[in-house]
């Protein structure tokens, strides 16, 4: 089995982020960088799969040499290959979808399983996008993922395992005010979500052995893909300052404020 992952560069949420002066972006200056967690997590479940089920992992990323840092870190935890798509600048989610779609289509993976969203953004839509392009089934927000088993004691371990055939999936997902469940056939497109498994960490071994394992380098214009953006962001800003807070002499002065200044109820 083949299963092709993604690994975004973010930026690492302890950093202090800050905007440019004229809104066209934040300061780069100072920041940490890590593989986006969901993307981790979607790593994490393929290295599962692959040990239970004997095949290849391939990690994908987009952007400049930078993201080899994040490539690095994939293998390092376990990913066979990895495949670095060589581009400067911006990219919506429409590019980055098709982008992937052709390397999907040239590496002939069984599954693709990647992140809900990227924490730097949040658009939550590459996904969802890949599966429509490719024409798989696709399932998103998974918390917990299982393969169709007539085994019942086997269904009630967590993470993605394979019938037989390999040819479907239970996938269970987290929505609003509750829990969905799926069933899809393979090859699909799977996002993860946080519950889903806890990424290990990477080995002394796993990153020395990281560091010969093979990059692949491809550009948009070698897999014939228009990245001109259809969505640019126009101007970003810091949100307000919070002001400080103050202290009240009682309950009622508190329900006073309350009514009256926040207008909470």
């Amino acid at each position: 089995m083949k299963i092709l992952v993604t690994a975004k560069r973010v930026e690492d949420p302890e950093s202090k982020i800050k905007v440019k002066p004229d809104g066209s972006g934040i300061v780069p200056e100072g920041l940490k960088y890590k593989i986006n967690p969901f993307d981790e997590i979607a790593v994490e479940e393929a290295l599962r799969l692959s040990a239970a089920h004997t095949g290849d992992v391939v990690v994908v990323s987009i952007g400049t040499k930078d993201v080899h840092e994040q490539l690095r870190h994939a293998l390092a935890m376990g990913a066979t290959k990895a495949v670095w798509v060589n581009h400067t600048g911006a990219l919506d989610q429409l590019a980055i979808a098709r982008l992937l779609q052709k390397v999907v289509e040239k590496e002939k993976p069984d599954l693709v399983i990647l992140g809900k969203q990227s924490i730097d953004d949040d658009q939550n839509q590459v996904g969802q996008y890949l599966a429509e392009f490719l024409g798989w089934s696709q399932a998103t927000f998974a918390s917990k993922v299982e393969a169709l088993d007539s085994d019942a004691e086997k269904n009630k371990q967590p993470g993605l395992k394979l019938t037989a055939d390999k040819k479907g999936l239970t996938v269970v997902r987290e929505v609003d005010g509750g829990l969905s469940t799926l069933e899809c056939s393979l090859p699909a497109v799977v996002t993860t979500d946080l519950r889903l498994n806890q990424p290990r960490y990477a080995s002394l071994p796993g990153i020395m052995k990281a560091k010969s394992k093979p990059i692949e380098e491809l550009t948009p214009a070698a897999l014939a893909v228009d990245v001109a953006p259809k969505l640019t962001v126009t101007k970003l800003s810091s949100p307000p300052a919070r002001k400080a807070g103050i202290k009240v002499a009682d309950v009622p002065a508190l329900v006073e404020k309350l009514k009256n200044e926040a207008k909470a109820f």
